[in-house]
């Protein structure tokens, strides 16, 4: 824009500064040749002001908001509004509404109908704690905020309606990650009637596959998502949510250190259930790698890693390392065999109770499958997570409890329930996408004899589950279809598209780590007005 230095105008015009909101009149040019900018969209033309008026002014800013400068995240969230005006975050929200336009689009076209369920209802358990809504005209009661639309979404299914979904706000108060909002988030939730679990990854498949290759920056999506067994996912990649763009696989190689000569795992693998896991690390073969990756797992709590690498030796490939010198040249080739590795390459070990170290392991894949260049950062891949069980057992006090969905059906139905709990799977699966959990459903279990009887097993009578669950079990006594579906995470679904690893850059009002909302103050405390409708009273924590 410019104004001519003799123009009524051009005094104003001075006194503008950066962000001030401005209206102008003027009279648009074509800029000679040699001062047309093509890096702007507006590069070959300027605007000659006639007249300015100042509709709002701004003071100096708290953090600038042109180009993409560092600043506190705290600074940021304090003032969402400048932040939002950074090209870069504004990016990622109008592609945030894009994939929900073409999420909402595309289950239309599938044959999906769009219902709104409550958001102020019971609670339920769902994996996390509610938020409670006190109730003024119930006094000493609560509703709850939904941690998901679960329930009502079977109930639908009970009314008739077959094919449902929703762009559903859900809440639950969580601890806080980078790849979690501590308060709420939106999923793409869907149920439908008469359906086996490989129908339910027919209905969604083609709608997640869409939205990625829409918007997924020319990553390919992988044309084969395989269906993994939940053990066999942790024993492989230490986690039911693996990053299959990373080649490691790991594996049980217990016998090869039974009874050897290194005697932490010899004596290890005498207990019951305890095993030694290998995660291969193909071209990691070199001493400074394997101590760096044994300070890892220092790092991660545990007393460390051991190592094999191989090199080249006198008589061809030569192991080396602590671990191959107590075991000996004969268990080192075999291990070496098994894992499918040569001259230049290492793996490490760790041992005990899958449960106590398999986390560790996985994390300690990743970061090896990205040091040394094997992880491919340019495709989607997914992998469908299946054979949960239903059930676990407490450590501490031995009793069974649900450690997955409680409303799946089991695998085998009353039968399998008269059996061994702990080897009952359920029809439950989630969708993984390069080591995130982007989908988790069900097929639900739809019987009340068999409802109760999957609860009694978690130690709860049937007047407990009519009592928690009014409405569904009620519903089931009335013709209830089977049914399954899923939903999908869509603040983590465009936090991949938008290639970040904080889900707070593609959410546009974030609370922070603290579950805070510092630009509107919340939480914030109730006046003694409102406490008493609400026949409540705070008591400070001693």
């Amino acid at each position: 824009m410019l104004a001519d230095g003799d123009s009524p105008v051009f005094a104003e015009v001075e006194k503008v500064r950066a962000e001030w909101c401005i209206r102008i009149d003027g009279v648009v040019k074509a800029r000679d040749a040699s001062l047309v900018n093509p890096k702007l969209p507006t590069g070959e033309i300027e605007v000659y002001i006639r007249d300015l008026e100042v509709l709002g002014p701004a003071e100096e800013l708290p953090m600038q908001v042109f180009g993409e400068q560092e600043f506190p995240e705290e600074t940021r969230l304090r003032y969402r509004y400048l932040d939002l005006r950074r090209e870069g975050l504004h990016r990622k929200i109008m592609l945030r509404s894009s994939v929900i336009r073409s999420l909402r689009q595309r289950m239309w076209e599938s044959g999906f109908t769009e219902f709104q369920t409550p958001i102020i209802t019971a609670s339920s358990p769902e994996g996390a704690r509610d938020f409670l809504v006190p109730s003024r005209l119930h006094p000493g009661r609560f509703y709850a905020l939904p941690q998901a639309p679960q329930i009502f979404k079977q109930l639908i299914m009970v009314s008739g309606f077959d094919r449902y979904f929703q762009i559903a706000p859900c809440f639950r108060d969580e601890d806080p990650r980078a790849d979690r909002s501590p308060t709420d988030f939106y999923q793409l939730d869907l149920e439908m009637s008469f359906v086996t679990q490989d129908e339910v990854f027919a209905a969604i498949q083609p709608v997640i596959r869409g939205v990625f290759e829409e918007f997924g920056n020319g990553r390919s999506v992988d044309a084969v998502w395989p269906q993994i067994p939940y053990a066999e996912a942790l024993l492989k990649y230490g986690t039911d949510k693996p990053d299959l763009r990373n080649p490691i696989h790991m594996q049980d190689v217990s016998e090869h250190f039974r009874g050897s000569g290194f005697a932490i795992f010899a004596k290890l693998l005498e207990q019951d259930g305890t095993e030694i896991r290998a995660i291969p690390a193909p071209t990691g073969g070199s001493r400074k790698f394997c101590d760096r990756m044994n300070a890892y797992a220092q790092g991660e709590g545990l007393p460390g890693m051991g190592y094999i690498f191989w090199r080249e030796g006198s008589d061809g490939i030569e192991a080396a390392g602590p671990l191959a010198k107590n075991i000996g040249p004969e268990r080192t080739e075999a291990i070496r065999l098994q894992l499918g590795l040569g001259k230049g390459d290492a793996a490490f070990f760790l041992g005990g109770h899958a449960k106590d170290f398999q986390a560790v392991a996985g994390r300690a894949r990743t970061v090896i499958g990205e040091e040394l260049g094997l992880t491919q950062t340019d495709r989607f891949a997914f992998a469908w997570i299946v054979d949960f069980p239903i059930y676990e057992k407490d450590a501490e006090t031995g009793e069974i409890d649900f450690e997955h969905n409680p409303f799946s059906m089991p695998q085998g139905g009353m039968a399998a329930l008269e059996g061994d709990p702990l080897s009952v799977k359920g029809f439950q699966y989630d969708l993984a996408c390069n080591g995130y959990e982007l989908v988790s459903g069900a097929i639900r279990n739809h019987r009340r004899d068999l409802m109760f009887k999957a609860f009694e097993i978690a130690g709860y009578s049937r007047d407990e589950v009519e009592t928690r669950f009014p409405g569904l079990s009620t519903a089931f006594r009335f013709g209830a279809p089977p049914h399954g579906g899923c939903a999908a995470g869509i603040d983590r679904m465009v936090m991949l598209l938008a290639d970040e690893a904080n889900i707070r850059e593609v959410i546009m009002f974030p609370m922070n780590q603290r579950a805070e909302d510092l630009m509107m103050g919340a939480p914030s405390l109730p006046t003694n007005e409102q406490l008493r409708d609400l026949s409540l009273r705070v008591v400070e924590k001693e």
